[in-house]
């Protein structure tokens, strides 16, 4: 009997992933690939993947994003702004399944597949809404959560403006930033402070990965 290898939308076989993926998953490991493998192939044939990226998928995208969850506490509610092919949300799903998420996302194709991958995958602590932050539509239908989180989404100031009002008081807003995060903080101080935010904590997650995550941590003060 011939055991066929899982291949991306251009017949590339996929990479298995990193030893440190099952330290990370544990128990989703099996969907986590799964994931993988769905964003490789309908996410790359819809447009929300590009080829180059299918290589760095487990590393650049996959598992930097499940490790934020290590600056989250149990059983915390979550909403992902901007989720697109459902990262972070996803990840951090399967690596934290404690953890309540809700992915916002306004496009339908890709609320569309979101919807298609909590299905495949059972994810019973994951929900879709269709829509912007900012919308009140969506912050009605949300309510308040601890944490909201994003990737690659806005610059800080208008981050800032789009999730601090999804908060409960005290709750944070966690967005993945890159080498300009310091540089985004310093301008942004002010539309920061306006929509309620406190002091912010720039951290780096996931240790154990080839390249550590780093975060900007915003607390609602008010």
């Amino acid at each position: 009997m011939f055991h066929v290898k899982p291949v991306d939308a251009q017949g590339n076989e996929l990479l298995p992933p990193p030893a440190v993926a099952e330290e990370i998953f544990g128990e989703n490991l099996d969907k986590a690939i799964a994931y993988h493998q769905l964003l490789a192939t309908d996410g790359s044939i819809r447009g929300f993947m590009g080829p180059r990226e299918i290589p760095k998928l487990w590393d650049r995208h996959i598992l930097n994003c499940a490790v934020i969850g290590e600056a989250m506490d149990d059983g915390a509610s979550v909403a992902d702004i901007g989720s697109g092919a459902g990262l972070p949300g996803i990840p951090l799903a399967l690596a934290r399944p404690d953890l309540r998420i809700t992915l916002i996302e306004p496009l339908l194709k890709r609320s569309v597949f979101l919807g298609e991958v909590v299905d495949k995958l059972g994810l019973e602590n994951v929900t879709v809404i269709r829509g912007r932050a900012e919308e009140k539509a969506v912050r009605k239908q949300l309510g308040s959560v601890d944490v909201v989180t994003s990737r690659a989404v806005a610059p800080l100031g208008k981050l800032a403006g789009w999730s601090l009002p999804l908060l409960s008081k005290g709750g944070k807003m966690i967005a993945m930033k890159g080498s300009s995060v310091n540089e985004e903080l310093e301008r942004d101080a002010e539309a920061i402070r306006r929509a309620g935010g406190g002091k912010a904590e720039i951290f780096s997650v996931g240790k154990q990965l080839p390249e550590p995550t780093t975060l900007i941590a915003l607390t609602k003060v008010r």
